[in-house]
């Protein structure tokens, strides 16, 4: 059967999460309790991100300086070549930001299709949620009915992520690739889950299984 991957963004294909270094290198203190209150899930993710804004003392101009500091995995660009390759559909599905992914992906010289949180910069930041799933309330973007509508009747699921935005898509996919909180939660849950450090652990994987 053929696959479809879907992968998370920040701390997945970035070395560094860019939110947590946008909050680390701008934010004012309160962020920490702010975001505690995130992961117990206990506000939105559009609550937890404006609340944060709010504390921020940048611009877009200091916000592009960071991310020129931000990398991505040394294996992903090879990992999306062998995708094409072979014919697997793949899907970036980030509670970040679209203009991180945006930067990134350019310099990178990436063209990949994401869903992701709208971020507006207007005298401040702030975020848009297009991809919100009122029913829950809780991410920005509900990667779990994204990868519902996305995935083809005649593939499995393949999802690879590292944190607390990837706890549910999780669940619904056939195959997980995890680090990080991902990791402790499939551990938790008895969900199984490939444990991997770099898409070099995913390339291995897929010629193996393709022997």
């Amino acid at each position: 059967m053929k696959r479809v991957f879907f992968i998370d963004f920040d701390g997945t294909i970035t070395k560094k999460d860019t939110c947590e270094a946008m909050v680390e290198t701008f934010a004012a203190a309160g962020w920490e309790e702010i975001n505690l209150q995130w992961e117990r899930r206990e506000i939105s993710t559009e609550e937890c991100a404006n609340r944060t804004f709010a504390l921020f003392r940048a611009n877009l101009e200091d916000l592009n300086e960071l991310l020129d500091t931000i990398e991505i995995d040394a294996y992903f660009k090879e990992f999306i070549e062998y995708c094409l390759t072979r014919g697997y559909p793949h899907y970036i599905l980030s509670d970040g930001y679209d203009y991180i992914i945006d930067y990134i992906l350019k310099k990178y010289d990436l063209q990949l299709d994401y869903y992701a949180n709208r971020l507006v910069y207007k005298d401040g930041f702030s975020i848009v949620c297009p991809h919100h799933n009122p029913a829950c309330g809780t991410c920005g973007t509900c990667k779990t009915t994204l990868l519902a509508k996305l995935k083809p009747t005649d593939c499995r699921a393949v999802y690879i992520g590292d944190g607390t935005s990837d706890l549910c898509p999780a669940t619904m996919s056939d195959l997980v690739f995890a680090k990080g909180r991902l990791l402790e939660y499939c551990r938790e849950k008895g969900i199984q889950a490939q444990p991997f450090t770099d898409f070099r652990d995913i390339l291995i994987w897929l010629k193996q299984t393709e022997a």
